[in-house]
């Protein structure tokens, strides 16, 4: 079944970077979703992506920035630039996908979309996500800049004053005012200054443009230092096309600002070290990496323990005041690394199937072995003895009834090696994770076996044709 997977995710991996736009659809649909197979998609894409000219798009609601983002698609596709959309909607309260109002109001762009190869638009949900962006918007660039297109726009969704994960994630940040709405300067002093590359006036036919860029251009006096690049203040009016011309020629100059130093064109967007859009993009693998990373660690603390039942539990005797969440929180996380630090510590034994242990015994002492224990296993109907055999150990099995499991093997196939143990730290963690990843088990439930180990079965089909036991020693937990 992995082998299957993994030539499923191979196959659509080619198709898309080969510009297969429904390959292309599909992977983004996984891993918007997070599906089983998106880690494996994003690590094929990756060494196809990160070509691409990411250009963000963010303001306030009503600021026009949908239908920016459709003229600016329109003059790109004229110039036989490909281009992908992601317009980032808020959830719906019903559904949790995305309302698509985006979509709607990039109308030029979604009447050709199905006749242009060379264009890609897709919504996707916040789904409760702050900062204007999806939790999966940088994945799923990734995934759309391994077909090949050359740029890449991501509009937000539009939450004014949190609205500042955009620029973590574009190359060049456009915010977008309008005249009228005297909260948009306002809220350039919460953090909106500091993220624009460039600034759009739209709807600039209408009374008041010229009062905001006066304020603009005194927020940028009180700025302080500026670097070498201060942002432009554009005018536009979006529905007609006012003002484009110019935007597109702010663009490619910002562009060409962020390659200045190692002396590139604006049409190659490769990231040599050492120049600007380089230093930009490490920035932003050096967060996304971090939430990476956060993810992952939670899912371990989930795979040991935290399900969303004790989550539950432990949030309720905390709120009651029977549990201390300050001593617990460190105490899970102890116990997460302690236990996937060595999740195996030893081969614990060699199980050989016998029919008398003590004609077989005499073998083993004559080599100067001798025989640690010998006890009757109820349950399993077999006698065990344990001999040391310096760092492990070797256990002999013989049926006390020809029904019993060992009985049976041995009827089957004779004396000879019945199964291979290993000691792990944590047997209820290690069950938990043979199940999460679907390992065929013959017992769903720890049993005890010989001197009260704790111990399980992995079906041979599962274990490359060997009976695999795993077992913990009671105490060392």
């Amino acid at each position: 079944m992995a082998e299957a997977n993994h030539t499923a995710v191979r196959e659509l991996t080619s198709r898309l970077v080969s510009g297969d736009t429904r390959a292309l659809a599909r992977a983004v649909s996984l891993v918007e979703n997070a599906a089983p197979e998106a880690a494996a998609i994003l690590s094929a894409c990756f060494p196809h992506a990160g070509r691409a000219l990411r250009i963000g798009i963010t303001g306030a609601p009503g600021a026009g920035k949908s239908t920016l983002v459709d003229r600016l698609v329109q003059r790109f596709r004229e110039a036989g630039r490909t281009v992908g959309v992601v317009a980032v909607d808020p959830s719906s309260p019903f559904t949790g996908g995305a309302i698509l109002g985006d979509r709607i109001r990039l109308q030029h762009a979604a009447e050709i979309k199905t006749a242009d190869p060379g264009l890609y638009i897709r919504s996707m949900a916040t789904r409760g996500a702050l900062g204007g962006l999806a939790s999966t918007t940088a994945d799923v660039v990734q995934v759309i800049e391994a077909s090949g297109k050359d740029i890449v726009l991501i509009e937000t969704v539009g939450v004014g004053q949190d609205e500042i994960d955009i620029v973590r994630l574009a190359d060049i940040t456009v915010v977008v005012l309008v005249p009228g709405m005297g909260d948009d300067v306002q809220s350039l002093k919460a953090g909106i200054l500091e993220i624009a590359d460039l600034f759009v006036i739209n709807k600039s036919d209408r009374e008041g443009a010229d009062r905001v860029e006066r304020e603009l251009r005194a927020l940028q006096s009180l700025a302080g230092a500026h670097g070498d690049w201060i942002p432009p203040i554009l005018h536009t009016v979006a529905t007609t096309g006012e003002g484009l011309e110019a935007l597109d020629a702010a663009i490619a100059q910002r562009s060409a600002w962020l390659q200045e130093t190692d002396g590139l064109t604006s049409e190659s967007h490769e990231s040599p070290k050492g120049n600007r859009l380089f230093t930009r993009r490490q920035a932003f693998w050096r967060e996304h990496i971090t939430a990476m990373l956060q993810r992952a660690l939670l899912r371990e603390v989930r795979r040991h323990g935290l399900h969303a039942e004790s989550l539950d539990a432990a949030a309720e005797r905390a709120a009651s005041g029977e549990k201390n969440p300050y001593q617990f929180v460190p105490q899970l996380v102890e116990q997460t690394f302690a236990s996937s630090s060595a999740p195996v510590t030893s081969l614990d034994h060699l199980g050989i199937a016998v029919t008398s242990i003590a004609a077989a015994r005499e073998l083993y002492e004559a080599l100067g072995l001798t025989v640690a224990h010998e006890e009757i296993i109820e349950h399993e109907q077999v006698r065990v003895a344990m001999i040391s055999a310096g760092g492990s150990r070797l256990e002999l099995l013989e049926p006390l009834v020809p029904e019993s499991p060992v009985g049976r093997f041995l009827a089957h196939r004779g004396p000879g090696l019945h199964h291979i143990a290993l000691q792990v730290h944590d047997i209820a963690a290690a069950l938990s994770a043979l199940k999460a990843r679907g390992v065929r088990l013959i017992s769903e439930e720890v049993q005890t076996g010989a001197g009260g180990h704790l111990y399980f079965f992995v079906h041979p089909s599962s274990a490359g044709g060997v009976l695999l036991e795993i077992c913990q020693d009671q105490g060392k937990k």
